[in-house]
């Protein structure tokens, strides 16, 4: 590829126009959002116990809690990407995942408000982030909709059609489990495969939503430079999950058989992804 390492260009190698590029706007917008997420990761991934006095609000069992943090920390590396890269069509993919992301737990905060710690400085930096997220990463989307002219990077490398099907196949039937959790949470409340409140099931499903809405695109786009910033901050994500499993193992209720697919289905996405990341990156050096 292009660069060769993470954050640098190679604008004399890129075929496409001088409009592909981050904007000022957006650029700074990244810089803003990486301290709030930062902060949130640290309280949930370490202190994912005592959410009771650190957190918006208290979230049982602990790996729910680990989980939301893992979205945090994929958030973390794909915001520093947004911050560094001069290119667009790099990170516009993860844009229409974070407002989707971002969405929800704004309507979950207004749909459980007594559930939070109110006047916790936790609590009023959670609702000013996602009562003003939504409408800053939107008027982001919009700025930059016209910056990606469609063209592939001077030694860019495309992904294959089966690749393409299947992590799209993946990520939809992620977002479909997350969107009936988060929409119908009694409708699987009884069966997860953790103990979840109508809250703490919108959250999950919130999570769950962000690969299918990154790996959608791939049906559209099948440039690798468009996916590979995205795609670590997904492995990212996916490794503080299984993080999360192992150290949270007695919080899942293992007499349901949703504990095995769940568990079954991150160990599978995970190396599916890392076999992905490591074909893609084998190829665009052989470039």
């Amino acid at each position: 590829m292009s660069e060769t390492a993470p954050g640098t260009d190679a604008p004399d190698r890129h075929r496409a126009g001088p409009e592909d590029r981050v904007l000022p706007y957006t650029r700074v917008l990244g810089f803003i959002i990486i301290p709030f997420l930062v902060a949130a990761a640290f309280l949930l991934l370490v202190l994912p116990g005592a959410t009771e006095h650190t957190f918006a609000w208290t979230i049982e069992p602990p790996v729910t809690a680990m989980l939301l943090g893992a979205a945090y920390a994929g958030g973390i590396w794909f915001f520093v990407q947004v911050a560094v890269q001069r290119r667009w069509h790099r990170v516009r993919h993860g844009f229409p995942a974070v407002l989707v992301f971002a969405t929800l737990l704004g309507i979950a905060t207004f749909l459980h408000w007594d559930r939070f710690h109110f006047g916790h400085i936790s609590f009023i930096t959670w609702v000013a982030l996602y009562v003003s997220t939504p409408v800053l990463v939107l008027v982001a989307l919009i700025l930059n909709l016209r910056e990606d002219d469609g063209m592939p990077e001077g030694d860019d490398v495309e992904i294959a059609s089966p690749w393409r099907y299947v992590l799209a196949l993946v990520g939809v039937a992620s977002t479909v489990t997350g969107l009936v959790l988060f929409i119908w949470p009694a409708l699987l409340i009884d069966t997860w495969a953790w103990e979840v409140t109508p809250l703490t099931a919108r959250v999950v499903g919130a999570v769950l939503t962000l690969p299918g809405l990154v790996n959608v695109w791939m049906l559209w786009d099948d440039r690798w430079s468009a996916f590979r910033r995205v795609f670590q901050a997904q492995l990212v994500s996916l490794a503080f999950i299984l993080i999360a499993i192992v150290v949270r193992l007695a919080d899942f209720e293992w007499d349901r058989p949703s504990s095995w697919l769940f568990v079954a289905g991150i160990v599978v996405s995970a190396l599916v992804y890392a076999v992905f990341y490591r074909a893609m990156e084998r190829r665009a050096r052989s470039v």
